[in-house]
Protein backbone atom coordinates (compact mmCIF):
# COMPACT_ATOMS: atom_id res chain seq x y z
CA UNK A 1 0.00 0.00 0.00
CA UNK A 2 3.28 2.37 1.07
CA UNK A 3 4.01 1.65 -2.79
CA UNK A 4 0.96 2.86 -4.20
CA UNK A 5 0.54 6.25 -2.15
CA UNK A 6 3.72 7.40 -2.55
CA UNK A 7 4.22 7.61 -6.15
CA UNK A 8 0.20 9.20 -6.39
CA UNK A 9 2.20 11.68 -3.37
CA UNK A 10 4.89 12.17 -6.14
CA UNK A 11 2.73 13.20 -8.85
CA UNK A 12 0.30 15.25 -6.98
CA UNK A 13 3.60 17.59 -5.81
CA UNK A 14 4.38 17.50 -9.16
CA UNK A 15 1.43 18.93 -10.63
CA UNK A 16 1.46 21.46 -7.94
CA UNK A 17 4.98 22.74 -8.75
CA UNK A 18 3.53 22.81 -12.41
CA UNK A 19 1.21 24.91 -11.66
CA UNK A 20 2.74 27.35 -9.31
CA UNK A 21 5.57 27.47 -12.51
CA UNK A 22 2.44 28.09 -14.82
CA UNK A 23 1.22 31.05 -12.51
CA UNK A 24 4.70 32.25 -11.70
CA UNK A 25 5.21 32.11 -15.73
CA UNK A 26 2.05 33.75 -16.17
CA UNK A 27 2.73 37.05 -13.92
CA UNK A 28 6.19 37.66 -15.73
CA UNK A 29 4.97 37.70 -19.14
CA UNK A 30 2.44 39.85 -17.85
CA UNK A 31 5.36 41.95 -16.21
CA UNK A 32 7.10 41.55 -19.85
CA UNK A 33 4.73 42.16 -22.09
CA UNK A 34 2.48 44.77 -20.32
CA UNK A 35 -0.60 44.04 -22.35
CA UNK A 36 -1.50 40.27 -21.35
CA UNK A 37 -4.73 39.36 -20.26
CA UNK A 38 -6.01 43.35 -20.37
CA UNK A 39 -9.90 43.55 -20.59
CA UNK A 40 -10.52 47.06 -21.94
CA UNK A 41 -14.14 47.29 -22.38
CA UNK A 42 -16.30 49.88 -23.58
CA UNK A 43 -16.79 53.31 -21.90
CA UNK A 44 -20.18 54.14 -20.80
CA UNK A 45 -22.56 56.97 -21.63
CA UNK A 46 -21.06 59.77 -19.18
CA UNK A 47 -17.69 58.95 -21.18
CA UNK A 48 -16.25 62.19 -22.62
CA UNK A 49 -14.78 61.97 -26.34
CA UNK A 50 -12.64 64.99 -25.24
CA UNK A 51 -9.12 65.18 -25.42
CA UNK A 52 -7.96 68.12 -22.76
CA UNK A 53 -3.91 69.39 -22.41
CA UNK A 54 -3.31 67.79 -19.32
CA UNK A 55 -5.25 64.34 -19.62
CA UNK A 56 -6.23 62.52 -22.83
CA UNK A 57 -8.21 59.39 -24.06
CA UNK A 58 -5.49 56.12 -24.78
CA UNK A 59 -5.96 53.26 -27.19
CA UNK A 60 -2.75 51.10 -25.19
CA UNK A 61 -2.82 50.87 -21.43
CA UNK A 62 0.77 49.94 -22.11
CA UNK A 63 2.60 52.60 -20.04
CA UNK A 64 5.84 53.23 -20.25
CA UNK A 65 5.93 57.17 -18.48
CA UNK A 66 4.41 59.06 -15.59
CA UNK A 67 2.18 60.43 -17.70
CA UNK A 68 1.14 57.54 -19.79
CA UNK A 69 0.06 56.39 -16.20
CA UNK A 70 -2.12 59.74 -15.15
CA UNK A 71 -3.80 59.21 -18.90
CA UNK A 72 -4.50 55.53 -17.42
CA UNK A 73 -6.01 56.75 -14.59
CA UNK A 74 -8.11 59.35 -16.14
CA UNK A 75 -9.53 57.34 -18.92
CA UNK A 76 -10.45 54.61 -16.07
CA UNK A 77 -12.60 56.69 -14.31
CA UNK A 78 -14.03 58.93 -17.39
CA UNK A 79 -14.48 56.04 -18.92
CA UNK A 80 -17.23 54.80 -15.58
CA UNK A 81 -15.43 51.95 -15.36
CA UNK A 82 -15.80 50.52 -11.51
CA UNK A 83 -12.38 48.61 -11.55
CA UNK A 84 -9.54 47.82 -14.28
CA UNK A 85 -6.16 46.01 -14.45
CA UNK A 86 -3.05 46.55 -16.25
CA UNK A 87 0.13 45.72 -16.02
CA UNK A 88 3.83 47.61 -15.92
CA UNK A 89 6.30 46.63 -18.71
CA UNK A 90 9.73 45.86 -18.37
CA UNK A 91 11.33 48.30 -20.37
CA UNK A 92 9.61 50.75 -17.56
CA UNK A 93 12.11 50.44 -14.75
CA UNK A 94 10.23 53.24 -12.46
CA UNK A 95 6.51 52.03 -13.34
CA UNK A 96 5.45 50.64 -9.95
CA UNK A 97 7.51 53.49 -7.81
CA UNK A 98 5.29 55.65 -10.37
CA UNK A 99 1.94 54.26 -9.51
CA UNK A 100 2.68 54.77 -5.89
CA UNK A 101 3.24 58.17 -6.34
CA UNK A 102 -0.02 58.85 -8.11
CA UNK A 103 -1.93 56.64 -5.47
CA UNK A 104 -0.55 58.70 -2.75
CA UNK A 105 -1.35 61.94 -4.49
CA UNK A 106 -4.87 62.79 -3.65
CA UNK A 107 -4.70 66.40 -5.04
CA UNK A 108 -3.65 65.15 -8.60
CA UNK A 109 -6.41 62.27 -8.22
CA UNK A 110 -8.76 64.92 -7.58
CA UNK A 111 -7.65 67.19 -10.06
CA UNK A 112 -7.97 63.91 -12.61
CA UNK A 113 -11.37 63.60 -11.11
CA UNK A 114 -12.44 67.45 -12.28
CA UNK A 115 -12.34 66.19 -15.81
CA UNK A 116 -14.33 63.65 -16.02
CA UNK A 117 -18.27 64.45 -16.33
CA UNK A 118 -19.98 64.29 -12.80
CA UNK A 119 -21.57 60.77 -12.93
CA UNK A 120 -18.35 59.32 -13.52
CA UNK A 121 -16.17 60.90 -10.89
CA UNK A 122 -15.38 59.22 -7.96
CA UNK A 123 -15.52 59.44 -3.82
CA UNK A 124 -13.10 56.62 -3.50
CA UNK A 125 -10.40 55.70 -5.51
CA UNK A 126 -8.21 52.94 -4.87
CA UNK A 127 -4.90 51.19 -6.20
CA UNK A 128 -3.84 48.07 -5.74
CA UNK A 129 -0.38 46.64 -6.51
CA UNK A 130 1.75 43.72 -6.67
CA UNK A 131 5.06 42.78 -7.53
CA UNK A 132 4.28 40.95 -10.37
CA UNK A 133 3.62 44.42 -12.22
CA UNK A 134 0.03 44.28 -11.78
CA UNK A 135 -2.03 46.97 -11.28
CA UNK A 136 -5.57 47.18 -10.15
CA UNK A 137 -8.01 50.54 -9.46
CA UNK A 138 -11.13 50.21 -8.01
CA UNK A 139 -13.48 53.14 -7.14
CA UNK A 140 -16.63 54.14 -5.32
CA UNK A 141 -19.17 56.48 -7.49
CA UNK A 142 -20.27 60.09 -5.78
CA UNK A 143 -23.36 59.40 -7.70
CA UNK A 144 -25.83 55.90 -7.22
CA UNK A 145 -27.37 54.78 -10.34
CA UNK A 146 -30.88 56.41 -8.53
CA UNK A 147 -29.34 59.80 -8.21
CA UNK A 148 -28.53 59.86 -11.75
CA UNK A 149 -32.18 58.70 -12.99
CA UNK A 150 -33.69 61.17 -10.65
CA UNK A 151 -30.73 64.28 -11.87
CA UNK A 152 -31.20 63.41 -15.10
CA UNK A 153 -35.01 63.33 -14.94
CA UNK A 154 -34.83 66.69 -13.04
CA UNK A 155 -32.70 68.86 -15.51
CA UNK A 156 -34.93 67.43 -18.67
CA UNK A 157 -38.03 69.00 -17.00
CA UNK A 158 -35.63 72.22 -16.19
CA UNK A 159 -34.71 72.72 -19.54
CA UNK A 160 -37.93 72.06 -20.89
CA UNK A 161 -39.14 74.86 -18.83
CA UNK A 162 -36.31 76.95 -19.48
CA UNK A 163 -36.26 76.71 -23.32
CA UNK A 164 -39.65 75.92 -24.90
CA UNK A 165 -40.13 78.30 -27.58
CA UNK A 166 -36.20 80.10 -26.87
CA UNK A 167 -34.81 78.34 -29.81
CA UNK A 168 -32.98 81.23 -30.78
CA UNK A 169 -30.48 81.82 -27.98
CA UNK A 170 -26.93 82.16 -28.14
CA UNK A 171 -24.60 80.40 -26.10
CA UNK A 172 -24.81 83.77 -23.71
CA UNK A 173 -28.38 83.40 -23.04
CA UNK A 174 -28.30 79.26 -22.87
CA UNK A 175 -25.55 79.67 -19.89
CA UNK A 176 -27.05 82.63 -18.03
CA UNK A 177 -30.72 80.65 -17.93
CA UNK A 178 -29.43 77.63 -16.21
CA UNK A 179 -27.03 79.38 -13.68
CA UNK A 180 -29.76 81.95 -12.79
CA UNK A 181 -32.08 78.99 -12.37
CA UNK A 182 -29.84 77.52 -10.05
CA UNK A 183 -28.78 80.71 -7.78
CA UNK A 184 -32.65 81.13 -7.81
CA UNK A 185 -33.28 78.35 -6.78
CA UNK A 186 -30.61 76.92 -3.89
CA UNK A 187 -28.78 78.92 -1.57
CA UNK A 188 -25.33 78.54 -0.03
CA UNK A 189 -25.26 75.66 2.72
CA UNK A 190 -23.33 77.46 5.75
CA UNK A 191 -24.00 74.56 8.42
CA UNK A 192 -21.78 72.33 6.23
CA UNK A 193 -19.14 75.23 5.10
CA UNK A 194 -18.99 75.71 9.19
CA UNK A 195 -19.06 71.93 10.77
CA UNK A 196 -18.59 69.84 7.64
CA UNK A 197 -22.01 68.21 7.97
CA UNK A 198 -24.91 68.68 6.90
CA UNK A 199 -29.16 67.51 6.47
CA UNK A 200 -28.68 68.20 3.41
CA UNK A 201 -26.68 66.66 -0.04
CA UNK A 202 -25.47 69.82 -0.78
CA UNK A 203 -21.93 68.88 -2.28
CA UNK A 204 -23.51 67.33 -4.97
CA UNK A 205 -26.26 68.39 -7.74
CA UNK A 206 -28.92 66.37 -6.26
CA UNK A 207 -28.54 68.47 -2.74
CA UNK A 208 -29.09 71.59 -5.36
CA UNK A 209 -32.11 70.48 -7.34
CA UNK A 210 -33.79 68.60 -4.85
CA UNK A 211 -33.12 70.03 -1.65
CA UNK A 212 -32.07 73.50 -2.47
CA UNK A 213 -28.82 73.80 -0.57
CA UNK A 214 -25.25 73.63 -2.18
CA UNK A 215 -21.87 74.31 -1.48
CA UNK A 216 -19.26 74.85 -4.31
CA UNK A 217 -18.74 71.10 -5.39
CA UNK A 218 -22.28 71.35 -5.07
CA UNK A 219 -23.27 73.90 -7.53
CA UNK A 220 -20.85 72.94 -10.25
CA UNK A 221 -21.87 69.48 -10.50
CA UNK A 222 -25.00 70.99 -11.06
CA UNK A 223 -23.71 73.52 -13.40
CA UNK A 224 -21.45 70.55 -15.07
CA UNK A 225 -24.45 68.68 -15.57
CA UNK A 226 -26.59 70.97 -17.63
CA UNK A 227 -23.44 71.75 -19.72
CA UNK A 228 -22.93 68.41 -20.42
CA UNK A 229 -26.46 67.89 -21.92
CA UNK A 230 -26.87 71.11 -23.82
CA UNK A 231 -23.38 69.72 -25.26
CA UNK A 232 -20.94 72.51 -23.96
CA UNK A 233 -17.16 71.07 -23.74
CA UNK A 234 -16.36 71.83 -19.70
CA UNK A 235 -14.56 70.77 -16.75
CA UNK A 236 -14.34 71.76 -13.41
CA UNK A 237 -11.37 73.70 -11.85
CA UNK A 238 -10.29 73.17 -8.13
CA UNK A 239 -7.95 74.46 -6.01
CA UNK A 240 -7.70 74.01 -1.61
CA UNK A 241 -10.28 75.31 -1.06
CA UNK A 242 -12.67 75.89 -3.61
CA UNK A 243 -13.84 74.47 -7.45
CA UNK A 244 -15.78 76.03 -10.33
CA UNK A 245 -16.34 75.49 -13.61
CA UNK A 246 -14.74 76.17 -16.92
CA UNK A 247 -16.54 76.55 -20.11
CA UNK A 248 -15.91 76.23 -23.89
CA UNK A 249 -18.56 78.55 -25.63
CA UNK A 250 -19.15 81.03 -28.43
CA UNK A 251 -18.80 84.97 -27.12
CA UNK A 252 -21.44 87.29 -28.61
CA UNK A 253 -18.97 88.19 -31.16
CA UNK A 254 -18.51 84.15 -32.46
CA UNK A 255 -15.40 83.67 -30.94
CA UNK A 256 -14.60 80.31 -29.36
CA UNK A 257 -12.65 80.25 -26.06
CA UNK A 258 -12.59 78.70 -22.25
CA UNK A 259 -13.62 80.80 -19.57
CA UNK A 260 -14.57 80.40 -15.84
CA UNK A 261 -17.72 80.36 -14.47
CA UNK A 262 -18.22 80.15 -10.89
CA UNK A 263 -22.15 80.09 -9.11
CA UNK A 264 -20.69 79.90 -6.00
CA UNK A 265 -19.54 83.54 -5.84
CA UNK A 266 -22.25 84.75 -7.77
CA UNK A 267 -25.14 83.51 -5.02
CA UNK A 268 -23.55 85.57 -2.31
CA UNK A 269 -24.26 85.21 1.47
CA UNK A 270 -25.38 88.20 3.55
CA UNK A 271 -24.74 87.54 6.93
CA UNK A 272 -27.03 89.39 8.76
CA UNK A 273 -29.85 87.79 6.46
CA UNK A 274 -28.35 84.37 5.14
CA UNK A 275 -31.76 83.32 3.93
CA UNK A 276 -32.08 86.19 1.54
CA UNK A 277 -31.65 85.68 -2.40
CA UNK A 278 -28.95 87.51 -3.93
CA UNK A 279 -27.81 86.97 -7.30
CA UNK A 280 -24.62 88.29 -9.00
CA UNK A 281 -23.14 87.89 -12.48
CA UNK A 282 -19.35 89.06 -11.74
CA UNK A 283 -17.75 85.56 -11.97
CA UNK A 284 -20.01 84.69 -15.13
CA UNK A 285 -17.74 83.53 -18.55
CA UNK A 286 -14.70 85.66 -17.07
CA UNK A 287 -11.18 85.17 -18.01
CA UNK A 288 -8.25 84.87 -16.09
CA UNK A 289 -7.91 89.02 -14.91
CA UNK A 290 -11.47 89.30 -14.65
CA UNK A 291 -11.28 86.03 -12.22
CA UNK A 292 -8.74 87.14 -10.11
CA UNK A 293 -9.82 90.68 -10.19
CA UNK A 294 -12.95 90.00 -8.43
CA UNK A 295 -10.80 87.92 -5.82
CA UNK A 296 -8.86 91.59 -5.06
CA UNK A 297 -12.22 93.43 -4.32
CA UNK A 298 -13.10 90.69 -1.67
CA UNK A 299 -10.05 90.98 0.63
CA UNK A 300 -12.02 92.99 3.41
CA UNK A 301 -13.11 92.49 7.12
CA UNK A 302 -16.27 91.39 5.88
CA UNK A 303 -15.78 88.16 3.66
CA UNK A 304 -13.91 85.93 2.96
CA UNK A 305 -11.38 85.90 0.22
CA UNK A 306 -12.43 83.88 -2.99
CA UNK A 307 -9.68 81.55 -3.68
CA UNK A 308 -9.02 81.17 -7.28
CA UNK A 309 -5.05 80.50 -7.44
CA UNK A 310 -5.45 77.63 -9.27
CA UNK A 311 -2.53 75.56 -10.79
CA UNK A 312 -2.42 76.58 -14.59
CA UNK A 313 0.12 73.38 -14.86
CA UNK A 314 -2.99 71.45 -14.74
CA UNK A 315 -5.80 73.67 -16.23
CA UNK A 316 -3.82 74.37 -19.02
CA UNK A 317 -6.19 75.88 -21.60
CA UNK A 318 -5.79 78.64 -19.24
CA UNK A 319 -2.45 78.66 -18.79
CA UNK A 320 -2.68 82.25 -21.18
CA UNK A 321 -5.58 84.78 -20.44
Amino acid sequence: MRKIILPIIVVIALAMVLLNINSIGKNIMNYVNGSKDVVILPGNEYRKDTDYLFVKRVNSYVPYSYNDLVNIYFNFINNGWNTFTFYCPSEYSECLNDVDKIRKDKTLLSNINNFVHPYNSFDRINTAVASSGEVTLSLTKLYTEEDIYQINKKVDEIMDELFMGEENLDDTEKILKVHDYIINNARYDIERNEKGTSQYKSNTAYGVLFQGYAVCSGYTDAMAIFLSKMGFNNYKIATDTHVWNAVYYKDENGKEKWVHLDLTWDDPVVKDNPSANYINHKYFLVNNSTLLKEDESKVDASQTFANHDFDKSIYLEFKED
